[in-house]
């Protein structure tokens, strides 16, 4: 059962969030200093989702879901942009998790304290993924405002620390239990541990080039994890707060440009890319007003529009763009994904059979008829069968799953970026040197307060899991 947001519960967040900008030396008299364990629960997991959509909406160029209506868009032609306020989101949230944990400790609030330790571990994960070394040890007890940088792999191993406390914590006793201040899963411990399961096999997945990967313990994460669709991750918004992709439509709508479909995406469902049209097109992304599915070619923009003609874009009222639409934090659609890649070499048999099942989770997510969806499970260039199914089937399915996700950007670096038909885009930053972007350029704020610690790095330099 899902969380719903009510008024009450967003004054609930409004009137107990704790969240301190990471390293701001000025107290704010207007927030409280001390919130309870319950706001502070309420806070982390409604801002968990949002960093979730915001790392989504700056890497869906980067895998080209979406694509810039004019030519040379920065996130387009992976210039190396400022991210100081996803930085700031990062680290606020992480701020106010080291509150939850502190206080669940002193409370013996078990449950609490794995549900946070849980966050945190996805928190911590999301920002080394597209920063790399970034300030933990010393990163939320303001001991210093120029705190010492954290080696990435090594905050691997703590994130992966975090999800075995986690689990522990959430399978013992507590003296308060979850209820409807997470707003991810009501409560339901039993979601909770099957969440930490699933993303203890979604980071051991990004090792999956190192010596440090291990097939069997992800099968084993993943046997413990999600069972069906009603056991996703989500947040449900609610009337006074739209889902931030369904804003990104209606400023479309209104012309203030965003959420335009990149080509590579399009022709990649409409028959152009594969042979195959998936029937989830039409229920993702908008068609012109001629019920045509046209996109844009990722660098180039979309030209002069009366010549070039309409393209398509989010549209509002979509699984994906519904002002109630969930935000969705991790799946059983990716899980069977995860599942279907690592069996591949050793149980090819169960590999097919994950995948199979991944495509259908999805579209079942998205109430595909039972007609389109058997038509495109039985197509040949589908159902391949177990001996033929390769790792490019496989990311291609979690690709179109994951849509808008960050997720995939991990994905496309360990892929080096080998979709079928995925070309640089158009107007390349020239530092990239003919190459996709590896990383997210360190923020301006941090560099200027920071700039000792700060690692020289650019664009080109990867993340540990992707040497």
């Amino acid at each position: 059962m899902k969380a719903i947001y009510t008024i009450f519960g967003l004054m609930l967040f409004l009137a107990l969030s704790s969240c301190e900008n990471f390293l701001d030396v000025n107290d704010n008299p207007n927030n409280p200093q001390d919130a309870p364990i319950s706001g502070l629960m309420t806070n982390a997991t409604y801002e968990t989702s949002l960093n979730v959509y915001a790392i989504g909406s700056i890497t869906s160029n980067y895998v080209q879901y979406l694509a810039s209506p004019n030519p040379a868009g920065a996130s387009d032609v992976m210039e190396a942009s400022n991210y100081s306020g996803l930085w700031f989101d990062l680290y606020n949230v992480m701020t106010d998790l080291t509150d939850l944990m502190q206080k669940a400790e002193e409370e013996d609030a078990g449950h609490y304290l794995g549900a946070g330790q849980i966050l945190m571990a996805l928190n911590l994960g999301m920002t080394v993924d597209v920063f790399g070394d970034v300030p933990y040890s010393e990163g939320f007890d303001f001991s210093s405002v120029t705190p010492t940088y954290d080696d990435d792999e090594a905050l691997y191993s703590e994130v992966f620390s975090l999800l075995d406390q986690g689990i522990q914590n959430l399978s013992g006793t507590t003296s308060i239990s979850l209820g409807d201040d997470d707003f991810i899963f009501n409560g339901e411990v039993s979601s909770w541990l099957k969440l930490g399961n699933m993303l203890k096999a979604r980071f051991m997945l990004h090792t999956k080039g190192t010596t440090s990967y291990d097939a069997q313990a992800v099968l084993t994460a993943l046997a413990s994890g999600m069972t069906s669709n009603d056991d996703d991750a989500t947040v449900i918004f609610f009337e006074q707060r739209f889902n931030p992709w369904a804003q990104v439509a209606i400023n479309n709508e209104s012309l203030l440009l965003g959420g335009w479909i990149s080509t590579q995406f399009i022709e990649a469902m409409d028959g152009t890319s594969y042979a195959t049209t998936d029937p989830r097109m039409p229920l993702m992304i908008g068609a012109t007003d001629d019920g045509d599915y046209i996109g844009v070619i990722n660098g180039a923009g979309r030209g002069n529009a009366p010549e070039q003609g309409a393209r398509s874009t989010l549209i509002p009222g979509q699984f994906y763009t519904s002002e109630q639409s969930p935000l969705l934090i991790a799946t059983y659609a990716e899980q069977k994904f995860i599942e279907a890649e690592v069996a591949l070499e050793s149980d090819p048999e169960a590999a097919y059979s994950a995948y199979l099942e991944g495509i259908e989770a999805h579209m079942d997510m998205l109430d595909v008829n039972d007609e389109d969806k058997m038509a495109y499970l039985n197509s040949p260039e589908v159902s391949m069968g177990s001996s033929a199914l390769s790792l490019a089937d496989i990311m291609k399915e979690k690709w179109v799953a994951l849509f808008l996700h960050p997720e995939t950007w991990n994905d496309a670096r360990r892929f080096d970026y080998g979709y079928k038909d995925m070309t640089l885009p158009e107007n390349l930053n020239g530092n990239l040197n003919g190459q996709f972007i590896r990383r997210l350029a360190y923020p301006d704020n941090e560099v200027s307060r920071n700039g000792n610690n700060v690692p020289d790095v650019t664009l080109l330099d990867r993340i540990w899991w992707d040497e």
